[in-house]
């Protein structure tokens, strides 16, 4: 990912940040709910924090069966902030379940936020956030499977995609970021997709109250840029038909295994320039990425409905879908929820104990959960850290021990840092939005 923004090479980024220490296997942490956690073995580290395996406290020791994640990083860091915010706000257990029921679904792949907390040691005060457990992320199979993903896939991908934004939408909050490398497949179900890293999620509507459409030269190409919206280059917030517009080019990508403009990555305003030329003739676009086989017709077509959606009107998503729907019927297939993805084996877990140690850590978190906020402290720091992060940040990967059996990849490509494929990473990419591959991409 190349490197953007050259005119804000000036401004100065946040000061260095302390590193985790190492927590031994088995250490106990308590939770804002005063509810106990054991850590397992660490399974990444990153410029400054470490994520763990980890599981309800219990006499046994945590396996590599673990159901759940913890990142701990000192508490003086700030990055996790951002994210809390989101999750406390929006991925509390009982609302996922709650819009799951009411909206008929069989999952809906918005992780689920268990705890966060503080937790002395040595003198030292550490912040931590519980979180699922997950699979591959969707870029690695991309890259092993020739860089493309069958028709069917796609649209069955597209689909599930679809369900997140509208309930992340409809709880003020844009993702601003969907690709490839944030989509993680649920640990026990490889038919199950995920979005994650809200890092950088926006509140669009505070209180009912959609953001006004202002351009911000200093907030120009925000996101990763092969992806990012017309708006993010243009320096404006990101909005609902923004995170619609994000999904429609990685649908072409993932289908035809490229980007008309990602030849010149390095040029955000040609960049720029690109995708607002195949805006305004969505054909050509179908025409330079398909140029040889049959276009899919849905996708056209769903662009065409996207591109027509004011900054702040409310997208219609039940048409968008049925779009969708349409190509599949066309290719004689249906919505049966299989992705079709070729998986490699994680660890030769089997998905009967996961599934029963996450029923038990939901009963034991539901009536607790719900009353979760940060401290009024807490949320005045992630404000602060938000203005500092988001602008001065460089994101790149993580880097795994070599004893891990996890199977995450936290590799980022965002603006103004050059996208780092070398270092591949099996991590829960949703909590490391601003870890610095440190050492070994120094020379990002």
């Amino acid at each position: 990912m190349p490197r953007v923004k050259a005119a804000q090479a000036g401004r100065q980024g946040p000061g260095k940040r302390r590193l985790a220490e190492h927590f031994a296997a088995g250490e106990i942490i308590t939770d804002m709910m005063k509810k106990e956690w054991k850590l397992g073995s660490p399974i990444g580290q990153g410029g400054f924090g470490c994520i763990y395996l980890a599981d309800m406290n219990s006499s046994k020791s945590v396996g590599s069966d673990a159901p759940c994640v913890v990142k701990v990083e000192p508490s003086d860091n700030g990055p996790l902030f951002t994210e809390l915010k989101f999750y406390q706000r929006a991925a509390k257990p009982e609302q996922i379940q709650k819009w799951i029921r009411t909206h008929k679904l069989k999952y809906l792949g918005v992780p689920k936020y268990w705890g966060s907390g503080l937790h002395d040691k040595n003198g030292k005060s550490y912040r931590f956030m519980i979180m699922d457990r997950f699979g591959s992320d969707l870029q690695k199979i991309y890259e092993a499977n020739a860089r493309r993903f069958s028709r069917k896939t796609v649209l069955q991908l597209s689909l599930r995609i679809l369900d997140i934004l509208e309930y992340i939408h409809e709880h003020e909050y844009v993702h601003g970021d969907i690709k490839a490398s944030n989509l993680l497949l649920s640990y026990k179900n490889p038919d199950q997709v995920y979005l994650v890293d809200y890092g950088l999620a926006y509140r669009y509507c505070p209180d009912g109250i959609h953001k006004e459409y202002k351009e911000d030269p200093k907030r120009c190409h925000d996101g990763t840029i092969e992806f990012t919206s017309i708006d993010a280059h243009n320096g404006v917030a990101p909005s609902r038909r923004g995170d619609l517009e994000i999904l429609g080019y990685c649908m072409i990508q993932w289908l035809s295994g490229h980007l008309p403009w990602e030849d010149n990555l390095k040029d955000p305003n040609y960049v720029r320039d690109s995708k607002i030329r195949y805006r305004d003739n969505i054909a050509d676009l179908m025409d330079k990425c398909f140029p040889e086989r049959s276009k899919p017709d849905e996708i056209a077509k769903y662009m065409e409905t996207v591109k027509l959606l004011d900054y702040a009107e409310k997208p219609l998503y039940q048409n968008l879908r049925d779009t969708l729907l349409q190509g599949l019927r066309a290719i004689g297939s249906k919505d049966d929820g299989k992705l079709d993805l070729s998986l490699m084996e994680n660890g030769g877990l089997r998905a009967k104990s996961i599934t029963k140690r996450k029923k038990g850590i939901e009963e034991s978190t539901e009536s607790s959960v719900e009353d979760m906020e940060c401290s009024e402290v807490q949320t005045e720091e992630a404000i602060k850290t938000r203005s500092e992060e988001s602008r001065g940040a460089v994101h790149g990967s993580l880097s795994q021990p070599e004893a891990s059996s996890s199977s995450y990849d936290s590799s980022k490509t965002r603006k103004r840092v050059q996208k780092c494929s070398r270092h591949h990473v099996v991590l829960p990419s949703l909590l490391f939005s601003s870890v610095v591959c440190e050492l070994r991409c120094s020379g990002l």
